[in-house]
């Protein structure tokens, strides 16, 4: 049935029932009414008016929830859908939603996937370009500055020592923007081993005590997973040093029934509920290019956690 006959059949009902009692009901109306005849009349009115508020309430509320569900829906949370039970024009509209957030779903997570793969590859092109050119080329003039200090007198060797020191600082600069921009240590040794070195380094350039829990019998992971996961652990990481107001970090990853869960964890001032900024909708993106799902919350006893589940087989997008 849809939508217009239903409404029609809603209020058939209520003018059949009020015709009915003024038919059969022995009521008469008097001119001038009375005005018991006039509080009979209102108090009918009213009635029908209640019953039909309520006939349409309970036919409209599958409206009233798909109105809710499109107000609140978010593409970077997918799964979100509502029952369609029944037959008739708000069934099939509400099927019809389903099947649009579906495609827009997988329209939305083809052209996350796009988009950061190449952001990956434009990264490796830069920490390539860094590495090679601005990094040999800071090599060399470091060799060239030791050799002329070797050649000078004790004042100017003094400076020329002072440029080694300040050329040897930035070339360990851009080694250390080398590895952020594509951790060859994910490449070259896996996973563990490249947070283990993403967390000493935060360690060092911020001062936070970071604790960290790997399992030891870890599934294989595909290397888009082991990508992902590295990343999200990377953001997590900067915003605890940027927003936390932390002392204390925990970096886990531990084997799951049908993948591995990655948790960050701080000791800072906590959140109520997180903003969602470009890094987190970033991390939602990345979490959904591996088919995995991604829950910031607050933590047991204070600061914030982020989890991403991954499952061990890659979401064809």
């Amino acid at each position: 049935m849809s939508l217009f006959w239903r409404i029609f059949a809603l209020n058939a009902v209520v003018l059949g029932a009020a015709t009915a009692l003024l038919l059969w009901a022995p009521v008469t109306v008097s001119v001038p009414v009375l005005l018991t005849e006039a509080v009979i009349l209102v108090g009918g009115l009213a009635v029908m008016l209640v019953a039909n508020a309520a006939l349409l309430r309970l036919g409209l509320a599958p409206l009233d929830r798909l109105t809710k569900l499109m107000t609140t829906v978010d593409l970077l949370r997918p799964g979100q859908r509502l029952p369609a039970s029944g037959a008739g024009g708000v069934a099939e509209l509400i099927r019809t939603f389903n099947a649009m957030l579906e495609r827009l779903e997988q329209e939305r997570a083809a052209s996350s996937a796009r988009a950061l793969l190449a952001q990956e590859a434009e990264r490796r092109r830069i920490a390539q370009e860094l590495h090679d050119e601005v990094g040999q080329s800071m090599t060399a003039i470091l060799l060239g500055l030791k050799r002329s200090a070797d050649d000078v007198p004790e004042p100017q060797r003094r400076e020329l020592q002072e440029l080694q020191e300040i050329t040897r600082a930035s070339l360990d600069e851009v080694r250390r923007l080398v590895r952020r921009l594509r951790p060859g240590v994910l490449d070259d040794l896996g996973l563990v081993s490249a947070l283990t070195s993403l967390s000493e380094d935060f360690a060092t350039h911020t001062g936070l005590l970071v604790t960290r829990r790997f399992d030891t019998d870890l599934p294989p992971l595909a290397p888009e997973t082991e990508l992902v996961l590295y990343r999200v652990a990377q953001e997590s990481l900067t915003n605890v040093a940027r927003h936390a107001d932390a002392g204390r970090v925990t970096v886990a990853l531990r084997r799951a029934d049908d993948g591995v869960v990655l948790t960050v964890t701080d000791d800072g001032s906590g959140i109520e509920a997180p903003r969602e900024g470009a890094g987190i909708r970033g991390m939602r993106e990345r979490a959904l290019l591996v088919g995995g799902r991604l829950d910031i919350t607050p933590a047991p006893r204070a600061g914030t956690r982020v989890r991403l589940t991954a499952p061990l087989a890659r979401k064809q997008l």
